[in-house]
């Protein structure tokens, strides 16, 4: 195995990591792991996974990210883990009581790091700063803290620094902006026309507000005033856009690589992110046949991407709070303050 891990995040079809995908990970050392609803059962079940992996890659501190918004994408979804809610949820209660919606949402964001940390999950990949209007796709809807650059920033503020505070990576989506893109990434290529003026203006000033998130991911999304052609997170173009015009010089990973508006095999979309300036390719799905074609297209992270992953987890803090206790105190606040 190399000393040096891969640029490249894997997935798993189960809930348990076979002897042959241990075997896979030891010897190739992907960077970190994506897990999901088909990977997390139970808090037992999900440490000793998490646990595992560590042990195959040979790191302690090997990230092992999942999808943890609130809402419809939380991938810790009830059973023994409380569901949170949408950040839609938390701009309705802002715009009726800015003050009362900062205020539970950084008590949700620590909520659901405190949640994250006590299983060893390092990220739930939040928060959503694309905006959101009458013709965005229905990828984003709820998720987004609606059409305003500055109140999604201030909203998104509340979010990174209370996962910070309790040890768990934000990462702000999808730099430069999934919100003008009428389409569902997952499935097509969305192009969005506007121009320069308004995208700076609009989309992109979120992630200028909040460039100092450690992480973020890039969108799947063809800006076709920068690159006709290619979307955000295969073209060279709009990462330079990222970390010129948008001043953003954090850690930088894909969306994930099997979403439709990406083209080519496997091992062809792992290069073509690579190749256009992420750090790391997120490959979320994942059997064994897949991740080890992955991991033969993918290169060792280089040392910039560890300085910046590095400058990431030393921001890191360790409140603990009581989540379930904090989430009755939310739902509180929400009473109170919507029952009108």
């Amino acid at each position: 195995m190399s000393s040096t891990p891969l640029a490249l995040f894997v997935g798993l079809p189960n809930p348990t990591l076979s002897d042959d995908e241990f075997k896979l990970f030891r010897d190739t050392n992907p960077l970190g792991l994506f897990v999901g609803r088909r990977n997390l059962r139970n808090p037992e079940q999900a440490k000793i996974l998490i646990e595992r992996f560590r042990e195959a890659v040979g790191r302690d501190d090997a990230p092992v990210f999942t999808d943890q918004e609130g809402g419809r994408v939380q991938h810790l979804d009830g059973g023994p883990w409380p569901l949170f809610r949408s950040f839609g949820e938390f701009a309705k209660l802002a715009r009726k009581d800015f003050e009362a919606g900062r205020k539970a949402l950084r008590l949700s964001s620590q909520a659901m790091g405190s949640m994250m940390a006590e299983l060893g999950l390092s990220s739930g990949c939040s928060p959503v700063l694309d905006l959101v209007f009458e013709t965005t796709s229905d990828v984003i809807g709820a998720r987004s803290f609606g059409p305003d650059p500055e109140f999604i920033a201030a909203l998104g503020r509340e979010v990174v620094d209370g996962l910070l505070e309790t040890g768990n990576l934000p990462v702000m989506k999808h730099i430069p902006g999934h919100g003008r893109a009428t389409l569902d990434s997952h499935k097509e290529r969305p192009v969005v026309d506007a121009s320069r003026e308004i995208l700076t203006m609009t989309d992109f000033a979120p992630f200028i507000a909040l460039k100092d998130t450690p992480w973020a991911m890039v969108a799947h999304v063809v800006y076709s005033e920068y690159d006709a052609e290619l979307p955000a997170s295969i073209s060279s173009t709009m990462h330079e856009v990222i970390r010129n015009d948008l001043g953003y010089d954090g850690v930088l990973i894909s969306d994930c690589i099997f979403m439709e508006s990406l083209r080519g095999t496997l091992p062809e979309r792992v290069k073509q992110v690579l190749d256009a300036g992420s750090d790391i390719a997120l490959h979320s799905h994942g059997d064994l046949a897949e991740s080890e074609a992955a991991a033969k297209a993918a290169r060792p992270v280089t040392q910039a991407t560890l300085d910046r992953i590095a400058a990431g987890n030393a921001r890191l803090g360790n409140l603990k709070i009581d989540y379930r206790r904090a989430q009755e105190e939310i739902e509180a606040i929400f009473a109170e303050k919507l029952a009108a």
